[in-house]
């Protein structure tokens, strides 16, 4: 039993069953993602994502993406031009560096269109917790990389599956809109194929330059 791995098209083996939803893992590039047959209609995503209480003065809220966004104020400038990518309804990333006198546009394919903004190129580009949820990867990296500039970074949080983790027990896996996981493996393999040069790991945190 196989699907096709949405990032890299190769054939995956089935991984797991948790919560009654099938995953399979990559042997190629590493990434561990739920059987499309168990995605939520498109409808249902929408309505799980405006059920999300994303309050940007949440103090708890402000701390969970504070490191992020002290990753970003160390790697760019004011005055450089950003995209916070699937912004949701709460940009918390978009006002802490906004409070710090940054220039960041908003984009989320639910909440908030930004017209012309693949005519565009970014000096940077914030993805919170967002690249989990990508059903279909290629396309997405495809995208963000074609948004920046030569030398452009693209900063993503997410937690990383690693060798050894039970889904049944991750509470990453928990949320039926987290549907793509990562290896570090995986990031390398999105490195080396998508035209960046530089990939940097730590912890939640995965740093990609163009």
């Amino acid at each position: 039993m196989s699907e096709p791995c949405p990032l890299c098209r190769s054939r995956a083996a089935f991984f797991s069953t948790a919560r009654k939803r099938a995953y399979y893992l990559c042997g190629l590039c590493g990434a561990v993602f739920m059987a499309p047959r168990h995605h939520l209609s498109v409808e249902a995503e929408k309505r799980r994502y405006a059920a999300h209480c994303n309050d940007v003065d949440d103090p708890r809220y402000r701390a969970f993406v504070r490191p992020l966004v002290d990753l970003v104020l160390e790697q760019c400038r004011p005055e450089q031009q950003g995209l916070d990518f699937g912004c949701g309804t709460g940009p918390v990333v978009s006002k802490l560096l906004a409070e710090q006198g940054y220039r960041i546009a908003q984009y989320d394919p639910f909440f908030r269109d930004l017209p012309g903004m693949q005519e565009r190129t970014y000096d940077y580009i914030v993805c919170c917790e967002v690249i989990e949820h990508f059903r279909d990867p290629a396309r997405e990296f495809r995208l963000l990389r074609s948004l920046l500039k030569s030398g452009g970074k693209l900063f993503c949080q997410t937690e990383l599956y690693a060798p050894g983790i039970e889904l049944a027990a991750w509470p990453y896996a928990n949320d039926t809109t987290h549907v793509f996981f990562y290896q570090e493996r995986t990031l390398e393999w999105l490195r080396d194929h998508y035209g960046f040069s530089e990939l940097a790991v730590s912890g939640r945190l995965a740093v990609l330059t163009a």
